[in-house]
């Protein structure tokens, strides 16, 4: 499994397009969103470029790991990679965890490059604050991370990219990441793992601490996606 997951890392920052849209353009984006809203302004509680800083990280790194997963576990069956995969001593648990690890690990680089504009930008955090935010966005993406590996294994190949982008911009766009959600919405909103997923940013803010609440939810997010990667995964076994 760990050289499944280090062959998975390595593919992965080789890939050009993976560089430039989950790394270059969520940094670009970022710059572009705090021009928009002006630097003197709140969102969501914080100030614009640190509530940005933070939406365009998480933006960049659920993209790496939904697009990341879910499209190559498609293309490896559409191959019969994953086939040829079974006929291994590398068990089944162990591929879906490996895809999970793998896919995770490569968000590091989407999460640290916005952060690296935004302290260029102005964004004042102390180290633990940095360090903590760092940490507690890198665990959540775990949780699309095993949303997409349920997603590679749901449609069919040729269906998967369409399907991913749609729940990808759909979360985006009802969780917080490209404008702060409030009022009626955000009743709503509570039930979007990626809005979940901003409010981990909730510390930075003077008097506040970890969202206890968001942490709850993305874990339950967790536990569903797996227990569902884990179960289209046996059933793709079956129909092979």
């Amino acid at each position: 499994m760990t050289t499944l997951i280090k062959l998975e890392i390595l593919r992965t920052l080789r890939n050009r397009r993976y560089l430039f849209f989950t790394v270059v353009y969520p940094a670009l984006m970022y710059v572009f969103f705090i021009n928009a809203y002006g630097s003197g302004n709140q969102a969501g509680g914080l100030p614009v470029k640190t509530y940005f800083m933070v939406s365009m990280a998480t933006f960049g790194a659920v993209g790496a790991v939904l697009t990341g997963s879910a499209q190559r576990i498609s293309l490896e069956r559409k191959s019969g990679w994953t086939r040829q995969l079974r006929l291994t001593a590398l068990p089944g648990r162990a591929y879906t965890v490996g895809k999970i690890a793998a896919t995770a690990v490569t968000t590091l680089p989407a999460i640290l490059v916005v952060f690296v504009v935004g302290a260029s930008q102005g964004v004042s955090l102390s180290v633990p604050q940095w360090i903590g935010l760092a940490a507690a966005l890198w665990l959540g993406s775990f949780v699309f991370a095993a949303l997409g590996v349920a997603l590679g294994y749901a449609a069919a190949p040729e269906a998967v990219q369409p399907i991913v982008m749609i729940t990808y911009m759909a979360m985006a766009l009802l969780g917080g990441t490209w404008f702060p959600v409030s009022g009626s919405l955000e009743k709503f909103a509570r039930f979007n793992p990626v809005f979940l997923y901003n409010k981990l940013a909730g510390f930075t803010q003077p008097g506040h601490s970890l969202d206890l609440a968001a942490v709850a939810g993305l874990v339950a997010f967790f536990a569903v996606f797996v227990a569902a990667a884990t179960v289209l995964y046996r059933r793709d076994t079956r129909q092979a």
